[in-house]
């Protein structure tokens, strides 16, 4: 799953996670863990920094 797509992400208690396609997906991993992948991803791309790039900018 491409998480640029991602337009939301709720539990009702299960993870359900809709595209911007409007389809819906409902996964094992809790909606933290999926966040976690989420910011993972775009730091992996350069979207994001890391937190200690983040710390020193708002310093």
């Amino acid at each position: 799953m491409n998480a640029l797509f991602i337009e939301q992400i709720q539990s009702f208690p299960d993870t359900t996670i809709t595209l911007t396609s409007s389809k819906k997906i409902i996964v094992q991993e809790s909606e933290i863990e999926v966040v976690r992948k989420i910011r993972e991803f775009y730091q992996s791309i350069g979207l994001i920094g890391t937190k200690e790039k983040q710390e020193k900018n708002e310093r």
